[in-house]
């Protein structure tokens, strides 16, 4: 099975001056921008997945304003117009961030970050220093975050994020300014913001692809199982084809390699096959047991069952419809117990044994519709759990450091993602070893990142795009998507949040005073 090695590029206060001119290139040049935040906690759980928006709104703007961001991942995708269609040079930032004033830390987020290998006391140390709310005297001169963060507003790219409602509330609050009162005023400024478009691929998942489950590990890894087998059978259909820059050896000093085995991961078995997969995690990417769950959280093994299950129903509904034929003439027999036949993807209609059915229990709720109450907790940890990752599966796709330093070799090349990795020089703490299993069952330094979250966001768009537009289709146009076009996908939800300015809403004061001040109008 070949991989492909992703660099992600660690950014603090001490190489923030040295790598802010690499990174605004990267962000000027870019086909699109994906992003994605580390938080340090969301407040009332109950009041984030209200059935009013803009209560829910509302519940989100008391977090960011009370809470912040502790890191930021960045990934830039540009499009090569020298090279096959849907060839991207990519360049993934992970930036570590400090509040410089009082905001509250959660314990479970605290917790959490933990286990997937947070580091706080570099955070303290050497996290890059932001204020939250509207703009100080020099901010935007200077080399800060929110002179960064007006490059990617100037950039005038797509902005692409996952499940990102959240995400874009606090990217507001703590490099925009203060936060307006209401909804409908908040997606009027966004609207101008970024004029590009803004994408969810969460909502590309559910809507436009028709996945059969939607958090970010899973709909990464299925976009890349699916362009994996695209590049195996050589017909002409798309496929996507990533490149990453040669870094100096000093550069990689920086880095933390990823390595990502293309078509899907190591698999989970043993004496009497593979193990049972735990049904919270196939249907939420999230599980309350997290480590301690007795069963399979293994993402490549839930895919596989997905497509099993896909075929199954398929070969059972031409079957139907065979006899049938066959019964036109005659006196109707007992219909075939087939149940769902007609159902979109979902799932929990994946449960059919005995075993399974116990596992799950009585809920038999489709992802899509109204969840009882003793569920609700899954769909908000989908929500809110930091996108989506469970406590153990980043290591089986970004498997970090085994406990040394990462050592490179001058002018590394990092090839692409079309499996071709015959000059890849991988990095010694990335070679494959008898500890690769051992991984797979604890939290490893740097398994959780921002940066790297960022990437696999920027890949399903890439994706996604790839499969629906032309090759001439350029995604920094914002047309590429018109379906996806600034729709946010919002939970327990049947339609998404329209990014747009409305007749009945005004632009904010805090807006239109930065808009005069940065661009000169009003």
């Amino acid at each position: 099975m070949s991989s492909m090695i992703v660099p992600v590029i660690d950014v603090q206060n001490d190489n923030f001056k040295e790598l802010w001119p690499a990174m605004v290139l990267a962000i000027r040049t870019s086909s699109f921008i994906a992003l994605d935040t580390e938080l340090s906690g969301l407040g009332s759980r109950k009041d984030l997945l209200a059935q009013c928006i803009e209560e829910r709104y509302k519940a989100i703007c008391n977090a960011a304003r009370t809470r912040s961001i502790l890191s930021l991942g960045i990934a830039c995708f540009k499009k090569l117009p020298d090279k096959a269609p849907h060839t991207y040079l990519v360049q993934v930032y992970n930036l570590t961030l400090l509040c410089m004033q009082e905001y509250v830390i959660e314990p479970q987020s605290v917790q959490f970050l933990v286990q997937h290998g947070f580091d706080f006391n570099k955070q303290y140390a050497q996290g890059i220093p932001y204020h939250k709310g509207n703009d100080k005297g020099g901010d935007l001169q200077s080399q800060s975050m929110r002179a960064l963060f007006l490059e990617v507003i100037q950039a005038r790219k797509p902005l692409v994020l996952h499940n990102g409602l959240i995400d874009l509330v606090f990217l507001y609050q703590c490099f925009y300014a203060w936060l307006p009162d209401r909804l409908g005023t908040f997606t009027a400024d966004l609207s101008e913001i970024f004029p590009a478009g803004i994408f969810d691929t969460k909502h590309a998942a559910e809507f436009e692809v028709r996945f059969m489950a939607s958090y970010l590990e899973y709909a990464y890894k299925k976009c890349k199982r699916e362009n994996f087998k695209s590049v195996e059978a050589g017909g002409p259909g798309p496929h996507l084809s990533l490149e990453f820059c040669n870094y100096t050896e000093r550069l990689c000093t920086y880095i933390d390699f990823r390595q990502c085995t293309e078509g899907g991961g190591e698999r989970e078995t043993g004496e009497e096959g593979p193990p049972a997969i735990c049904m919270r995690f196939s249907a939420y990417g999230w599980c309350p047991n997290g480590s301690q769950c007795t069963l399979s959280h293994n993402t490549d093994l839930i895919i596989e069952q997905d497509e099993q299950s896909k075929d199954h129903k398929r070969r059972r509904k031409n079957k139907r419809k065979f006899k049938a034929a066959q019964e036109e003439s005659r006196a109707p027999n007992e219909p075939d117990r087939v149940e769902h036949e007609s159902s979109p993807p979902n799932k929990h209609l994946c449960v059919e044994d005995d075993k399974m059915q116990e596992d799950w229990g009585s809920v038999k709720e489709t992802a899509s519709a109204d969840v009882v109450d003793s569920m609700k907790d899954a769909l908000l940890a989908e929500e809110v759990e930091r996108k989506d990752m469970s406590d153990e599966q980043v290591v089986e796709e970004a498997q970090g450091s085994n406990g040394t330093e990462n050592k490179c070799e001058p002018q590394v090349i990092l090839g692409n993602g079309t499996g071709d990795q015959n000059n890849v020089a991988i990095p010694q703490g990335e070679k494959e070893g008898s500890k690769g299993k051992e991984k797979q069952k604890m939290a490893e330094g740097g398994t959780h990142r921002a940066g790297f979250d960022a990437f696999m966001t920027g890949y399903i768009f890439a994706y996604v795009t790839t499969l629906k537009a032309g090759a001439e289709t350029d995604p920094s146009s914002g047309a590429c998507l018109p379906d996806c076009l600034n729709k946010v996908y919002l939970s327990g939800k049947s339609v998404p949040l329209q990014i747009v300015k409305s007749s009945f809403s005004k632009s904010s004061k805090a807006h239109s005073l930065k808009m005069a001040s940065v661009w000169g109008k009003s």
